[in-house]
């Protein structure tokens, strides 16, 4: 079934998607598929942070091995600069398919090593030695996973389709944390923590690595978009970068706090268990839940940004989660139920994927194809690397040395305010053609 049915290719070039008004939906499949396993396989980690800290990070105490487990978490965060300029360059050289399908196979490699790992107790320190390593390659994947995909979308979505076509970047994210939470609460429901300790949370790993090879079919049949239009030699390479770094700057800040807000979304089962003490079943269900609301509401978003402009839906969203946070968390630790941990991280869920949505959108639009890309992955790489990296570490750091339990939500609120100023200095471009 085609989303609409493309226009004639001309058999010189039959990988290269012509000058069109529609696009087949296999090829938005594609490129969803490849990007939701790639988050999948990242964000996992995340969940089973409590587990994999025991593993292989042994301490003193159970705070100090969370603490070790989340750092180490933020180390996949690092290398995503790297990945982001040389993959998202890549891109914007050699073509949005080839970038696309190197990043499945880093992932592919990082992952088969998150899964197959000893533990500390069997192979000593070569056990972190090799987790490390495996995050640092999956930080490069993702870090050069977000830019071609997104500016795949952009380019090959109807003029007036672009914030829906392209709102599937971030609502494939969710499918993956929904997924990752489902496979998680089957885990833990079906093995005992004994069990789920000693190996039942490397099962979300295998199921990843068995699904990766179907990513990696379908973006092997994927079009190209970047030679679709001539690129300008004055918006290409590093004078491209140059000529539009207050726009990449900005963006940094945009990404801040939607970075701040999707991986405090992902600690909420970390934070439910350690801080809220409740079992782990039900808190994996906050997962469940930031993964549904975000798949859900990111296409929302995207249909809010074709409606009514990308500003809009960014800023609206973004100053409502500077608000209600603090509050939001509020009500969760004075009544923590299952019923209103589900409530609160459904409502910060479903505002952080409108907002989040349309970022993701006005970024590369904003960007000239040359540096589409490179711009957009150097952006989401600092932002990401500064703020997402250092997120899970800070919040349980402050948890522990202040003893207030809504530290997370004061992290959310202030930088949504700094994402909001520059929010406000980006301009439109819902109208805009995309500049070449």
């Amino acid at each position: 079934m085609d989303i609409a049915t493309p226009a004639f290719t001309s058999p010189a070039s039959p990988s290269r998607i012509p000058t069109r008004t529609t696009i087949p939906t296999k090829i938005v499949a594609a490129t969803v598929a490849g990007n939701a396993l790639e988050f999948y396989d990242f964000v996992t980690y995340a969940f089973f942070a409590v587990y994999i800290g025991k593993t292989f990070f042994p301490a003193s105490t159970a705070m100090g091995s969370l603490l070790l487990s989340v750092a180490v978490f933020g180390v996949g965060f690092v290398s995503r600069p790297l990945g982001g300029v040389l993959i998202g360059a890549f891109a914007d050289r050699a073509g949005r398919k080839p970038a696309m399908l190197l990043t499945i196979a880093l992932i592919t490699v990082g992952t088969l090593g998150l899964a197959l790992t000893p533990s500390y107790e069997r192979i000593g320190m070569a056990a972190p030695i090799i987790v490390v390593i495996c995050r640092l390659v999956q930080g490069l994947a993702l870090g050069g996973e977000v830019g071609p995909s997104s500016a795949f979308l952009i380019e090959a979505a109807p003029a007036d389709r672009r914030g829906l076509f392209a709102s599937w970047q971030l609502a494939s994210q969710g499918a993956a944390t929904l997924v990752a939470g489902g496979l998680g609460v089957w885990v833990l429901s079906a093995l005992s923590p004994a069990e789920v300790q000693a190996w039942g949370w490397r099962l979300p790993f295998a199921a990843g690595l068995l699904l990766l090879p179907v990513a990696l079919y379908l973006r092997r049949a994927m079009p190209e978009t970047l030679h679709d239009a001539p690129v300008v030699a004055a918006n290409s390479g590093t004078a491209g970068l140059v000529k539009h770094r207050r726009l990449i700057t900005l963006a940094v800040f945009v990404v801040l706090g939607g970075t701040v807000s999707n991986y405090v979304g992902s600690y909420m089962t970390t934070y439910a268990i350690t801080t809220l003490k409740f079992p782990p079943l039900i808190a994996m269900g906050a997962t469940v839940m930031v993964g549904l609301m975000t798949l859900v509401f990111s296409l929302v978003g995207g249909w809010l940004c074709d409606r009514y402009g990308r500003k809009p839906a960014m800023l609206w969203p973004r100053l409502a989660l500077a608000l209600l946070t603090v509050p939001a968390f509020g009500l969760l630790i004075a009544n923590p139920t299952p019923a209103m941990l589900l409530a609160v991280t459904a409502f910060l869920a479903i505002l952080q994927a409108i907002t989040g949505a349309a970022s993701l959108i006005a970024i590369p639009e904003l960007l000239p194809r040359g540096i589409r890309a490179t711009g957009l992955s150097i952006a989401y790489a600092i932002g990401v690397a500064l703020f997402g990296g250092t997120t899970q570490f800070i919040i349980t750091w402050l948890i522990g040395a202040t003893g207030n339990p809504a530290a997370p939500a004061w992290y959310v609120a202030v930088t949504s305010v700094i994402t909001a100023v520059a929010m406000l200095m980006l301009p439109e471009s819902r109208d805009r053609a995309l500049e070449n």
